[in-house]
């Protein structure tokens, strides 16, 4: 049969891939897929199960109709060719208006949670908020949405859709705790993951604050500094081979001595919006909703 792999020009080859993609021709399932056996006996019971949801569905979809729009493609492609030496790439997709991230829906993040459709909560931190677009998802849930972010184009987003905007250093020592943080993958990208844990957990409110940490695996942790990548200075190095394996290693070699228990956890898709050669990225996320150690109280 003759398909799009045998095209030279990226171009011609871009149209055809994009005209044959079909989200219901690919074994999404496999984006949710777990092997309860293969996790510790403690974790088993805290796994929820998910699936393709109509809002991952519509990222999916509209990922693929911007991947379509050839000309502003290629105006993407010639801009992160000459800024990619100099600037990172979440701010070059902030300067564009592109690259926006999809974690989980608004029921995934309440069934992982645990919460009620009109649950709400007083405060909300969000570190590493990129353009804010997963923030948005949790947001209704609070009354005051706070975030951080290193890139000053996706902070500048950020500002636009009203988030309070904090320094990296000064969330810390704002006077008040919080009774939800959000790490999304964000300890593969940091200089000091592990005191970047302890200093959430202080954060916290006492008893019932909850921390929510995304991990891309398998874990690679890596620095993007300008147009570089350096390994960070903590080095967290996870072992196993397998999604279930890696879970296992981060709740008990990370997790656990820092201070934190599992409540719930999960498997999803990290997606991005595509380019002129993919209609959307996909990474593997395992999604944890943890407690302090001291906790002794229930969810939220």
């Amino acid at each position: 049969m003759w398909t799009g792999k045998y095209i030279r020009n990226p171009v011609v080859r871009s149209l055809l891939v994009n005209m044959l993609s079909d989200l219901d021709t690919i074994d999404v399932t496999k984006w949710y897929r777990c092997n309860p056996d293969q996790l510790e006996e403690s974790l088993q019971p805290l796994f929820i199960q998910n699936q393709l949801d109509a809002d991952t569905r519509a990222f999916v979809e509209q990922s693929e109709e911007k991947s379509t729009y050839l000309f502003t493609q290629i105006y993407y492609s010639l801009v992160s060719t000459v800024l990619s030496p100099l600037v990172s790439r979440t701010s070059i997709n902030g300067f564009l208006g592109r690259g926006s991230m999809f974690v989980f829906s608004k029921n995934q993040f309440q069934q992982l949670m645990r919460i009620e459709p009109d649950w709400v909560a007083d405060r909300l931190l969000d570190l590493g908020a990129g353009d804010g677009g997963v923030t948005k998802v949790m947001a209704p849930h609070f009354t005051e949405v706070y975030v951080t972010e290193v890139s000053l184009t996706m902070k500048r987003r950020l500002r636009k859709k009203k988030f309070k905007l904090l320094g990296i250093d000064a969330w810390q020592e704002t006077g008040f705790k919080y009774d939800v943080i959000s790490c999304l993958n964000l300890l593969d990208r940091c200089d000091d993951p592990l005191h970047l844990l302890k200093d959430i957990r202080q954060s916290l409110v006492p008893g019932t604050g909850r921390l929510i940490v995304a991990a891309v695996i398998p874990f690679q942790p890596w620095l993007e500094i300008g147009g570089r990548w350096e390994r960070p200075r903590e080095y967290i190095k996870i072992q196993g081979k397998t999604w279930e394996e890696q879970v296992n290693s981060l709740t008990n070699e990370v997790f656990r001595k820092v201070g934190f228990e599992v409540e719930s956890f999960t498997r999803l898709p990290y997606l991005c919006e595509g380019d002129i050669a993919r209609d959307y990225y996909l990474l593997d996320d395992a999604v944890f909703v943890l407690k302090s150690s001291d906790d002794q109280v229930a969810a939220p």
